[in-house]
């Protein structure tokens, strides 16, 4: 691991280390009458899922990247007794237990085990029959909820410039997610560090999450006010950002739809080179982007509206033209299909190098053709969770770009 933990500004330069998690068990405990409640269109076959990932591993590596898996990261931050117990505490209180037998039963449970599988059960959930609690087939079974959109480890928090922000998700089966986030940072040896700065707090009020955040340059954040982040999270993360000496001088929010579809906005649009982007053609239309900057004399946010096209603005505040290349060619079907399947949620690993679903074949031609540089990963099982590699991954470390 780089001596400096987290440098993040950019969305293309050579990727160094990122996070990921190989898909585990919390796959198998999603079953059909609670697939909403848990946030899955479909139920992946774990054992494909597991393959897909480790190609998925095996090109990051292969490309110089060092992969860092959120599981070993978080067993390493929880081997005191003090720690762990401070961790099971605030697992089993989010979960909404408060019944004191039951809480000690959970308790007993999940330390007689070694702190990997204490890991491994936390997020794959527990089953009531598990503790001895009389499971009936009409009721719900799980007295812990399984949390099986771990492996997109962009969401539960973000590393932006050199700090992160351990998000507020917007749904109660995703909030856990962020206790992993917050016991790695404040307690693993190598990555609890002071000079990290938190820019958002997994507590406060306002929902943001990390695939709405994208950092364009050193200079520009872009950051969805989406289905699951709200604007006032947006400027309160700003002004820490603008407040403690970041390099950063605007933040655009860009204000999409609210729906299932457009979930992120890295569902609609990503970065893979200095002046390129992949786009899904809904977002083609006028466009209300609110840019944020700061007055520093004052200490205070400057606010400007702007309305246009996505490609009038980015290249704008990104000060070079930028070319748009549009999921499916645009095409109503072919663009709905891929974007179905993550065809605009790519993960760059170099600029004009991006890893992609090979499932997505039409957008992948034009990338192509664009003189992109595709690593096209097999998705049959990955894809059922609606995300894509730039989903997959939180980049801890990328160098900077030459400017």
């Amino acid at each position: 691991m780089d001596k400096k933990k987290i440098n993040i500004y950019s969305e293309i330069g050579n990727l160094k280390t990122v996070l990921i998690h190989r898909p585990g068990e919390e796959i198998e405990n999603l079953i059909p009458e609670y697939l909403e409640r848990l946030l899955f269109d479909d139920i992946p076959f774990l054992k494909v899922a597991r393959q897909e990932h480790d190609n998925f591993a095996k090109i990051l590596q292969e490309n110089g990247v060092e992969t860092l898996y959120l599981e070993d990261l978080a067993v390493e931050a929880v081997k005191e007794p003090n720690v762990k117990e401070l961790f099971l505490n605030e697992v089993i209180e989010e979960c909404g237990i408060n019944e004191t037998k039951i809480i000690n039963s959970l308790k007993e449970y999940l330390c007689s085990m070694s702190e990997k599988k204490m890991i491994d059960k936390v997020m794959a959930g527990i089953r009531k029959k598990e503790v001895k609690i009389k499971e009936y087939y009409d009721e719900y079974p799980f007295i812990m909820d399984p949390m099986p959109n771990l492996y997109f480890t962009r969401d539960p928090f973000s590393c932006i410039g050199s700090g992160i922000s351990l998000n507020s998700m917007k749904t109660k089966t995703r909030r856990r997610e962020t206790i992993f986030g917050k016991y790695i940072f404040n307690y693993h040896p190598e990555l609890k560090d002071p000079d990290i700065q938190l820019w958002y707090d997994r507590n406060d009020v306002y929902n943001i999450e990390g695939g709405d955040e994208l950092i364009l340059s050193k200079q520009v954040i872009a950051i969805g006010h989406s289905e699951r982040t709200d604007k006032e999270a947006v400027i309160n993360m700003a002004k820490n950002i603008f407040g403690n000496g970041e390099n950063f001088r605007t933040v655009l929010i860009f204000d999409i739809p609210k729906t299932r579809a457009f979930m992120h906005l890295d569902t609609v649009f990503t970065m893979i080179d200095h002046d390129k982007f992949t786009v899904h053609p809904g977002i083609e239309g006028t466009l209300r982007v609110t840019a944020l900057s700061y007055d520093y004399k004052n200490k205070e946010l400057i606010t400007k509206e702007e309305v246009g096209s996505l490609e009038k603005i980015l290249s704008k505040y990104l000060k070079k033209d930028i070319t748009l290349i549009r999921c499916g060619g645009g095409d109503k079907v072919i663009a709905g299909r891929e974007q179905w399947n993550d065809g605009s949620n790519t993960l760059a690993i170099s600029p004009g190098k991006v890893i992609t679903y090979e499932r997505n074949y039409v957008t992948n031609e034009i990338l192509d053709k664009n003189n992109i540089t595709v690593l096209q990963i097999p998705s049959g099982e990955l894809s059922r969770g609606r995300g894509g590699p730039r989903c997959m991954s939180m980049p801890f470390y990328r160098e900077d770009l030459l400017e």
